[in-house]
């Protein structure tokens, strides 16, 4: 009785000290600018990723524009006090978008986490590659992606224009890309 008591409070032990078994997963692709980073990893029928940049604000990612941010499924986020605000958005014009659910639309952003340390705010999320949505995109595993990365200069609101943006083509399953703007 004494050796599985014994057993058991080493497993207890072991299991406490190990980090937690919902730790995320490491990302299958990396693509650095000079000023931000994208981590994603394409898992069935969704797309999880992780977006850093040196800001205290803001930092979103957009899909598919068809002229500028006409058209394009963005998401944005920030941390602030240790919450982070994650909203997905849809391009109604080439210089502007509104939040989905002011669309008709819904909300499809699931597995939000994020944090703001040393001046970097980096937020992760998973989003489905075809939501069904209207003011969504389908984001296709297969050819090129364009990709819209962005960040704000550092105010916790969605609605401070950016202080960085570029626009890429990225193979989302091979992680080649091509930066077109």
């Amino acid at each position: 009785m004494k050796d599985r008591l014994c057993i058991v409070a080493i497993l207890m032990i072991i299991f406490i000290s190990t980090p937690c078994m919902a730790e995320e997963r490491p990302f299958d692709h990396q693509l650095k600018t000079d000023t931000i980073v994208f981590n994603w990893s394409i898992d069935a029928d969704n797309i999880r990723i992780q977006l850093s940049a040196k800001t205290k604000g803001w930092v979103g990612i957009g899909f598919n524009p068809t002229k500028k941010m006409k058209d394009a499924n963005f998401i944005l986020g920030y941390v602030k006090n240790n919450k982070v605000s994650i909203t997905d958005h849809f391009g109604i014009t080439s210089h502007q978008h509104k939040p989905d659910k002011k669309l008709g639309g819904k909300s499809n952003i699931s597995n939000i986490s994020g944090q703001e340390k040393g001046g970097i705010t980096t937020i992760s999320f998973t989003i489905p590659l075809n939501s069904e949505d209207e003011t969504d995109r389908i984001i296709s595993g297969q050819g090129k992606t364009t990709v819209l990365l962005a960040y704000g200069s550092g105010r916790d609101s969605f609605r401070s224009r950016h202080k960085f943006r570029t626009v890429l083509e990225v193979e989302l399953t091979t992680g080649t890309f091509e930066t077109i703007k």
